[in-house]
């Protein structure tokens, strides 16, 4: 018996759903991006599956011929780095897990914040520079974006929205640094201007489009060429900018338990979960779009992350093709940010994350873990996608 149900529309490819329930607007979303013509064998929606826009959050898109920039969206190359650590939850009071969360916002910038001139890592931005000035010569609107912010000063922030720095142990106590995050301000310049440029291709020509949205680059065209030297340059540069969250927060760690190591014991695990990458599915070479989802190939490590306050996983990828190999990237929304702000309060947000440091302010109510799905629900609906290795729960949550 298929662990996924299928939707579909006539004359379009078929939609595989692991998630038990679909609200309306996901499937709307999900069915207009299946009828598209360069779509290749179907869709497949995680468990975690939630209306974006455009493309569905959660979503796996296989294409021929031709790119969806807004279904790679904004975020390019958002993903997760997960390293254990030396130590144990026990080897930590109150008063050091509280000096730990102080001495990470000291070393890394969170929200909109950026590093001051001279703490840019130029040895770390350099192997960026000869890719961003082909761009700029190609697109030189971009510098025009970017007025407010430089990507070298950005290179090793945190971001804000749902983007974390994490401490957590699992059930023997293990420590491990999880965090959560992207290709920042610059990713999402280089995003909103492809994806601006598709559009306004699409609605100048003679191509209906189900969603406007959902405008895509042929291949071989100078568009489909400068959006895929873009997407790859951020791609690199989202993972070089949580390697070096990383380093820094150990710094910041260090701070109060100058011991402290990334143990040798498990490798450090990265992946992205907003990307497109050239791959091989039922024979054909496809590019494939993963917009909130994991790379879980068999044997694959991955990290699927729960809300503030739930429980986080591990994972090893079982390698199904039926999910183009893929699986949730995390609990998925159940509602919106502005929903709930309007309907969670700071003393629910105390509540739902007790015995976790992190900010109680009506700045985070939107990640309030009522308005996620249930982690392990997420998990059991894709128990043929992946295998759970360890589990484990924050103790401490910076958000940005």
């Amino acid at each position: 018996m298929a662990a996924f149900s299928i939707i579909g529309r006539e004359g379009s490819v078929p939609v595989h759903v692991w998630a038990k329930t679909l609200d309306d607007k996901s499937r709307e979303q999900l069915l207009n991006t299946a009828s598209l013509p360069f779509v290749f064998h179907h869709v497949a929606a995680m468990p975690d599956v939630h209306a974006g826009l455009g493309a569905t959050i959660g979503s796996v898109i296989a294409t021929e011929g031709a790119v969806i920039p807004s279904a790679v969206g904004v975020d390019i190359g958002c993903g997760m780095r997960l390293a254990r650590l030396n130590f144990r939850r026990g080897d930590l009071d109150d008063r050091a897990v509280r000096a730990v969360y102080e001495a990470i916002l000291r070393h890394v910038p969170v929200g909109m914040t950026e590093r001051r001139p001279d703490a840019v890592r130029h040895d770390r931005t350099e192997p960026f520079e000869e890719g961003m000035k082909s761009l700029l010569d190609r697109h030189p609107e971009l510098l025009e974006r970017m007025v407010s912010m430089t990507w070298q000063s950005q290179l090793g922030s945190l971001g804000a929205g749902n983007h974390f720095i994490e401490l957590t142990s699992d059930a023997d106590g293990v420590v491990r640094v999880m965090l959560h995050s992207g290709s920042r301000g610059v990713g999402n310049v280089m995003a909103s201007r492809f994806i601006g440029i598709a559009r306004e291709k699409a609605l100048g020509g003679k191509v209906r489009l189900p969603d406007p949205a959902l405008a895509w680059f042929d291949e071989g065209t100078d568009d489909f060429n400068d959006y895929m030297d873009a997407v790859n340059w951020a791609q690199a540069y989202a993972k070089i900018n949580r390697e070096i969250m990383m380093e820094d927060v150990m710094a910041a760690v260090r701070e109060v338990m100058p011991w402290a190591e990334i143990s040798s014991d498990e490798p450090v695990v990265d992946c992205h979960h907003n990307y497109v990458a050239r791959e091989t599915h039922y024979g054909r070479d496809v590019w494939v779009t993963r917009k909130g989802a994991v790379h879980a190939g068999r044997g694959e490590l991955g990290i699927i992350p729960g809300s503030m306050g739930a429980a986080s996983y591990l994972v090893e990828g079982l390698g199904s093709e039926e999910s183009f190999m893929s699986s949730a990237h995390g609990a998925g929304r159940t509602m919106s940010r502005t929903q709930a702000k309007k309907v969670f309060t700071v003393a629910d947000l105390k509540r739902e994350t007790a015995g976790v440091v992190c900010r109680h302010d009506p700045g985070v109510l939107d990640e309030i873990p009522s308005a996620y799905k249930s982690i392990d629900e997420v998990m059991a609906q894709q128990a043929d996608l992946v295998r759970p290795v360890t589990v484990f729960k924050q103790f401490l949550c910076v958000k940005g």
